[in-house]
């Protein structure tokens, strides 16, 4: 949704519909908008105030709702801001990679709650997905791969790499389902499960790197990325967890989370932009969000409804799985097997996970813990640069020798 000008005091309403004529068919996107076939015209609203002055440019307020914004299902619908947006800014600096192919049966999505057929947004694009992907540093040096958690985006990783960019090929990239990587409907082409995402994972690896990589993943997609290298040691120069889930008392989502799943409550839920990205990247530790980052983090679930459906059958796969993972993440690291140089750091101030037992796992299973004191969940957030240094004086070391 786009506001331009001041607010208003006396108000005479105009409303301005550039709707087809009724003879022509019409079907229902952008949360409210009609589209005709012969007229892709979004559904404009304007509004305007008595002045003095009738050459105010600010006499208008536009309230749109684009079609090229979005498509599908959002509550909040249209874009974000008609002004220059720091959500179009860290689009410019990506790129798509494609890996994993799709799915099901080439059935064109439809929304469950109404059977209507759903815009590209919530479509699987051709035969093999799109994952947004951001690069930095020279292509030639070792490559680390940043994994966000769950719910998040690589834009969390903003901080983290110009740091690692100076000696190494890094790369960021959102999860299917998140940010600006596809977020097909669930049940058409992919539905969303972990082992599906371990999967999916081993497709985007290869696809980036022909060595050797080290990996970064941060929160609850951890689980999916030690069951990814548990098949794939020979691929790894190193691992890093960043608070992951470790131990019984980490098996289970927090509420802030866990309320996605839920009946209908959870459908509604996870189209709010403002329960999705703000309450949830803020509620876990010390983050506090500026404005700017919040309309990244925002965005996806204001252009469409298909970040929200994603975010729905994720957390409920999440809340079916997740137990039955950490259980696996813990055996894979504790077991003599394992060949994977491997560091936890942990953010003191999580308030999803605690830090009791974490430094006696790391102990048994002799792998190195970094504590972070000022740090919460979202470690990349809290501590970017920090967290850049850390990871490069970690490989760098590890390469040496």
């Amino acid at each position: 949704m786009a506001i331009q000008g001041k607010p208003p005091t006396l108000f005479s309403h105009q409303f301005q519909s550039s709707l087809c004529s009724p003879t022509s068919s019409l079907s229902l996107v952008n949360g409210g908008s009609f589209k005709s076939k012969a007229q892709r015209k979004p559904l404009t609203l304007r509004l305007s105030r008595s002045t003095s002055d009738a050459n105010d440019p600010q006499d208008d307020y536009l309230i749109d709702a684009p079609v090229s914004a979005g498509d599908g299902f959002s509550f909040s619908g249209g874009k974000y801001s008609d002004g220059p947006n720091p959500s179009d800014e860290w689009f410019k600096q990506g790129k798509f990679v494609k890996a994993y192919p799709v799915g099901g049966t080439g059935e064109k999505a439809k929304d469950p709650i109404f059977g209507l057929t759903m815009g590209t947004g919530s479509q699987a694009s051709g035969d093999v997905f799109r994952w947004f992907s951001v690069e930095s540093g020279n292509a030639d040096n070792p490559t680390v791969i940043l994994i966000h958690g769950f719910p998040s985006q690589a834009y969390s990783y903003r901080k983290v790499l110009p740091v690692l960019s100076k000696n190494y090929h890094a790369i960021a990239f959102d999860w299917l389902g998140f940010g600006f990587s596809d977020k097909p409907q669930p049940r058409y082409g992919f539905d969303y499960t972990l082992s599906e995402y371990v999967s999916a994972l081993e497709s985007f690896v290869n696809e980036v790197a022909t060595n050797k990589v080290s990996l970064v993943v941060q929160g609850y997609f951890s689980p999916v990325v030690v069951k990814y290298a548990s098949k794939h040691q020979e691929k790894l120069n190193d691992l890093i967890l960043l608070n992951p889930p470790l131990t019984a008392k980490h098996a289970n989502l927090p509420s802030t989370l866990s309320i996605f799943s839920n009946f209908l409550l959870g459908e509604i839920f996870s189209q709010d932009p403002l329960r999705a990205s703000d309450k949830a990247l803020t509620s876990c530790g010390p983050y506090a969000m500026k404005e700017d980052d919040a309309m990244v983090y925002r965005r996806p679930y204001l252009t469409s409804g298909s970040s929200g459906f994603a975010l729905n059958a994720i957390s409920r796969a999440m809340k079916k799985e997740l137990k039955a993972y950490v259980e696996d993440t813990k055996a894979i690291l504790m077991d003599k097997n394992w060949k994977v140089r491997t560091t936890v750091c942990w953010g003191w101030r999580d308030r999803w996970l605690n830090y009791d037992e974490v430094e006696d796992f790391c102990k048994n299973s002799n792998h190195k813990l970094i504590e972070l004191p000022m740090a919460g969940h979202h470690v990349q957030e809290d501590s970017g640069e920090e967290l850049g240094g850390i990871i490069s004086g970690l490989i760098s070391r590890r390469i040496v020798t």
